[in-house]
């Protein structure tokens, strides 16, 4: 009996070797590099930790028989500092993915590193149409939303509305510049004009002389692109100065329930938004929403970036479970022959250029008195399918793309 007993033990532990011998160092460690501090702490930052802590927990903590690790860090908004980090972290911390990293000018440095180390980049933060354009990579995933299709709901909506010619407040970094750059080709794919437009420095605080330029340009449209607290800043700051009264139409390009619960929504009723995902969008939606709210620092319901980090992370041990090991270049394989399924997504897809391939939602921010419950900010005008919503594989202009 003693002699069974032992044999048990020990094909037991040889069959845990054997799982693990195909995850590398035993252990599958994701690096969550963010804003931890700064203006877009609140739309990704600690919750956007939890998002991945909760997707892991939700997989039993352990793939292949190996433990799950997440260590996190601030990027700061410094592309030098976010590359340093996701170098270190690969080379010192043995990390096997880079997750969400707002920010586009810093995304675009770590999609730098992570083509350079052979590791996966799950991208949820980060806006700009060129990570999956011209800057592409057979390992960055684009999760959550882009440049392009925030332009395409959000700006052809407007121009339908009348607001056929625009002037844009521009984040002055790459960012802005591609979801200024985006927009304006919508805008005028509609039928409208761009006037013009200013630049603003990241993390600005006084908007008083770019709006009053905007104001200037008689613009029946202000497109806003910027994002967090910059965004927060601009509506504020525009309502003080009674633009939105004046006749002129505020575009917010890219807006998170944070922000509109920072504004608050007697100065945000009736901005006409593109989305990834709300909260209150279904009985799965609201049931994920739930289980953040009661560990989230701040208890809001998640936004659509931490939403989708919690897609990604969960789509990628996935796809770990079905390779049988953590190969970058297996589980890349694997990632792009399942579909997506999950709360937020419905049979989504990555294309060759690593977007992913998920329908986006046109929405408008609720009146005080149409709010019935805390965080009810917003209700869903129209669902934009993945074909409509974003760029045509052709168009990017990314190097892996086959035509």
């Amino acid at each position: 009996m003693k002699r069974l007993f032992g044999l048990t033990i020990a094909a037991s532990l040889l069959s845990c070797g054997a799982a693990w011998a195909q995850v590398s160092d035993g252990v599958v460690k994701l690096g969550v590099l963010n804003d931890m501090s700064s203006l877009y702490a609140d739309a990704s930052g600690k919750g956007g930790v939890l998002a991945a802590q909760m997707a892991v927990e939700d997989f039993g903590g352990k793939v292949l028989g190996a433990p799950i690790e997440i260590i996190s860090g601030d990027h700061q908004n410094k592309p030098d500092i976010g590359a340093g980090l996701a170098r270190q972290w690969i080379d010192t911390e043995h990390v096997d993915v880079i997750v969400d990293v707002p920010t586009s000018s810093v995304a675009l440095a770590v999609q730098e590193v992570t083509r350079e180390k052979k590791r996966l980049f799950l991208m949820s933060g980060p806006a700009s149409s060129d990570l999956t354009g011209k800057a592409c990579s057979p390992y960055g995933f684009q999760w959550t939303y882009d440049t392009y299709a925030l332009a395409h709901g959000t700006g052809g909506a407007l121009v339908k509305q009348g607001g056929t010619s625009w002037f844009f407040i521009t984040a002055d970094y790459a960012f802005g510049y591609a979801l200024e750059r985006d927009t304006g080709n919508a805008v005028k794919a509609a039928g409208g004009t761009v006037l013009g437009s200013v630049r603003a420095p990241l993390n600005t605080q006084d908007f008083s002389s770019f709006l009053l330029q905007a104001q200037a340009s008689k613009a029946k449209a202000i497109g806003l692109a910027n994002a967090g607290g910059d965004t927060i800043n601009s509506i504020k700051q525009a309502s003080e100065f009674g633009i939105v009264a004046g006749g002129q139409r505020l575009a917010g390009l890219l807006i998170f329930l944070t922000d509109i619960h920072s504004i608050g929504l007697k100065t945000a009723q009736g901005l006409t938004i593109t989305s990834a995902w709300y909260w209150d969008k279904d009985d799965a939606s609201r049931a994920f929403a739930k289980r953040f709210m009661t560990r989230n620092h701040n208890g809001l319901p998640p936004t659509y970036i931490q939403a989708g980090i919690y897609s990604a992370v969960n789509h990628y041990l996935k796809a770990i479970q079905a390779a049988g090991t953590d190969d970058t270049d297996k589980v890349a394989a694997q990632m792009r022959k399942m579909k997506i399924n999950d709360f937020m997504t419905k049979d989504g897809w990555i294309r060759e250029d690593g977007r992913v391939m998920r329908d986006m939602y046109l929405e408008q921010v609720k009146a005080p008195a149409d709010s019935k419950f805390p965080f009810d900010y917003f209700k869903i005008l129209a669902t934009i399918p993945a074909e409509q919503a974003f760029r045509p594989l052709k168009d990017g202009g990314c190097p892996l793309v086959h035509n």
